[in-house]
């Protein structure tokens, strides 16, 4: 029966712009009636997967996502005598393993690029080079069979966890075994505008004390909920029955979403957030998000307390009306000072 580790996650962020839309204002949506921040799974997923935190506990087990291969193929190829237009023949034969390629563009460099973000696992990357470098040796193009045993089962944690979906070559898709909610605040927002102005240092005044530069920049501050839901059986057949990579894999996505803030506007906000309340569930039950106790938004100046007590109470409620919708629960609050992280991984992998 499939084993289910569910993560509920609160955490508050003064205020930001974490997560843009297409005009530079943060990101939202409407529930329960009032305008909330968001920040996208989208962004969550790609700061966490390309954190520090993942990189030292995963490194030799992270696939690269891109849409370049055939141009870092053609520069290798080029780099080490293979003339312009054979080495663009055998970019092309190689990187069109990953994906279509584009066609039809204006410069070479757009023609071997491919048309979608291909996810290439750290065995697939190895052999890529291994056959460039023994094409370059003996000088010659690559085979059919050759460029058929480029295409490996996973075994890249990031993959295993989100996911990779190959249009041209189906048989190598991944389905993922971690799903990851939209960050969303438990209380009504209102995005605020920043005006700032910028001095020039060497403006002395004499003719004029404006300033050199007026701008406006938007923000706003919140605390937000996150769902979390890994299906631990299907990361564990991603990665090939090893378990104890699952486990590190597992402990490496929760450390990244408790202490991992979205880059947005950093270096403007210093938006940087640990979790303030993680409660983990586990069980073969069907997964359900907490995201309800939200739905009438949080009020007060008392925000973190209500918003723990609410989702505690929650999913209380829905273990009287469904029964036990877990098997185990744990959970740590800094508000408190109950719990501990190191007690939490323990918990998860256990």
């Amino acid at each position: 029966m499939t084993q289910f580790i569910q993560l509920h996650l609160l955490t508050s962020y003064p205020p930001a712009n974490l997560n843009r839309d297409d005009l530079g204002r943060p990101k939202t949506a409407r529930m329960g009636g009032v305008e909330r921040l968001r920040v996208s799974s989208q962004s969550l997923k790609r700061h966490w997967r390309t954190s520090n935190l993942f990189a030292e506990a995963l490194s030799e087990h992270l696939g690269t996502r891109t849409k370049r291969l055939g141009r870092e193929i053609y520069d290798r190829l080029t780099s080490q005598g293979i003339k312009d237009k054979t080495a663009f023949e055998w970019a092309t034969a190689i990187a069109g393993q990953f994906g279509k390629l584009k066609a039809g563009k204006k410069t070479q460099d757009e023609n071997l690029e491919i048309e979608q973000l291909a996810h290439i696992t750290p065995e697939e990357l190895q052999g890529v080079w291994a056959l460039v470098d023994q094409l370059i040796a003996e000088n010659r193009a690559p085979t059919d069979e050759e460029k058929k045993l480029l295409r490996h089962e996973s075994s890249a944690v990031d993959v295993s966890l989100f996911g990779r979906m190959l249009a041209s070559s189906p048989d190598f898709n991944v389905e993922a075994a971690c799903q990851v909610a939209h960050a969303i605040s438990v209380h009504g927002v209102a995005v605020e505008d920043d005006y700032f102005t910028a001095v020039d240092d060497l403006n002395a005044g004499d003719e004029d004390r404006g300033a050199s530069h007026i701008g406006e920049a938007a923000f706003a501050s919140a605390l937000f909920y996150l769902y979390i839901c890994i299906d631990k059986d299907l990361l564990v057949k991603n990665l090939q029955g090893k378990v104890e990579l699952a486990n590190k894999a597992i402990v490496a996505l929760v450390e990244a979403a408790a202490k991992v803030a979205p880059k947005g506007k950093q270096n403007s906000f210093a938006s940087r957030a640990y979790a303030s309340y993680i409660l983990v569930e586990k069980g073969a039950q069907q997964p359900r998000s907490l995201s309800v106790a939200f739905l009438k938004p949080v009020r007060g100046e008392n925000q973190q307390e209500d918003a723990i007590q609410a989702l505690e109470q929650q999913y209380k409620n829905f273990d009287n009306v469904y029964g036990a919708c877990a098997d185990e629960r744990y959970a740590i609050n800094s508000v408190r000072a109950e719990g501990s992280f190191a007690e939490l991984t323990d918990f998860i992998t256990r």
